[in-house]
């Protein structure tokens, strides 16, 4: 194995009593992946969140939603489960800790909520804060008929959670009660009509908020006021080719430098990538490849020198490099079987999230 190697953690949509999580190292030297291990433990696994103090945590995207609270162990199929608490709604989607770690932040896509669930300091989940819930609808017939609660982001000193709604397209910005776990309104930022804002990250500066928009499948960028709360839509750019209708935007993924974004297309199957200004502004760099079928989450390599895919329809992980200039992204230098393959997270440095 090689000198320098990270670990890292991919989920499959599975039954609890199959595996749906699946362990691999990455090689720095070759971006090769070498599998180390599966756990069953959750049913329908999508989401993760790993912690570095103690745990990983994965949403069960299920009717019933609930998160788990997991340890896993250095032999294969070795894990314990500490323990789950109801997300609030159906369908759980995604998982964010708070900056401080002691917060995670859930949301439901069916049934448009959110919540937040303290962590305790063995690991485990406490009790849930309220539910909050959506209302309204947007302009698309077949999707925004209702909320659909898609992601968090905790701005950069925790002061606020912003939900991405797809039904309404809206950022709905709360301020965390930190002692009863609700989600107290402060505001919105609004998005184009018809956009189905998705998943978010932030620029290195916490003064933009990069958003892939699934519906239109668009990237945005919103002008964030770190005093006041406030968004207010920028930019917005397609993430596919003139022409194609295949609207299905998924993850979207910042480099370290805030020098590139990168935007995962489901159905034209490749990833938007995009240079970014010093200033923040977007330009288009390149649409390529993703490796697979149904690109549905991405993962930046800590060394910055690969980016991971999970193709969901293909059931693999597909490994690219990232390259200078224009071509952005190469062919896949390795491939992994994933099942099913949701949501890819590299774990942390430290072993507070092993057994």
């Amino acid at each position: 194995m090689s000198n320098t190697h990270y670990f890292l953690l991919a989920s499959g949509y599975a039954e609890a009593d199959q595996p749906g999580l699946h362990g691999f190292y990455l090689l720095a030297d070759s971006g090769a992946l070498v599998p180390n291990g599966s756990w069953a433990g959750v049913a329908n696994p999508g989401f993760l969140a790993p912690h570095p103090q103690g745990g990983v945590y994965a949403a069960s995207e299920t009717d019933d939603g609930a998160v788990v609270a997991l340890r896993l162990g250095m032999h294969p199929g070795e894990v314990r489960v500490l323990g789950q608490q109801p997300s609030g709604g159906n369908a759980p989607c995604h998982l964010v800790f708070d900056p401080t770690g002691a917060w995670l932040a859930v949301a439901n896509y069916s049934s448009g909520t959110a919540r937040l669930i303290p962590r305790l300091p063995d690991g485990s989940l406490g009790a849930p804060g309220p539910i909050t819930r959506h209302s309204g609808h947007g302009p698309n017939p077949e999707r925004q008929t209702g909320p659909h609660a898609h992601a968090t982001i905790f701005s950069p000193d925790g002061r606020f959670a912003i939900v991405a709604d797809l039904g309404l397209d809206r950022l709905m910005v709360y301020t965390p009660d930190t002692t009863t776990g609700a989600l107290q309104a402060h505001g919105e930022g609004v998005a184009h009509p018809g956009a189905g804002p998705r998943h978010m990250v932030w620029h290195p500066g916490g003064q933009l908020l990069y958003v892939a928009n699934e519906l239109d499948a668009t990237v945005s960028s919103f002008a964030f006021d770190p005093q006041a709360g406030t968004l207010a839509e920028r930019e917005q750019l397609t993430t596919l080719p003139p022409g194609n209708h295949h609207k299905q935007v998924a993850d979207i993924q910042i480099d370290a430098a805030g020098a590139r974004l990168y935007v995962s297309n489901r159905g034209h199957n490749s990833v938007a990538v995009f240079a970014l200004a010093p200033d923040g502004a977007l330009s288009p760099l390149a649409i390529r490849p993703c490796g697979g079928d149904w690109p549905r989450n991405l993962a930046l390599s800590p060394d910055g020198q690969f980016l991971l895919v999970a193709n969901q329809h293909s059931g693999e992980l597909a490994v690219l490099p990232i390259l200078p200039g224009p071509d952005a992204l190469g062919e896949p230098v390795a491939r992994a079987a994933v099942p099913g393959a949701a949501c890819v997270r590299f774990m942390p440095e430290g072993l507070g999230w092993l057994l």
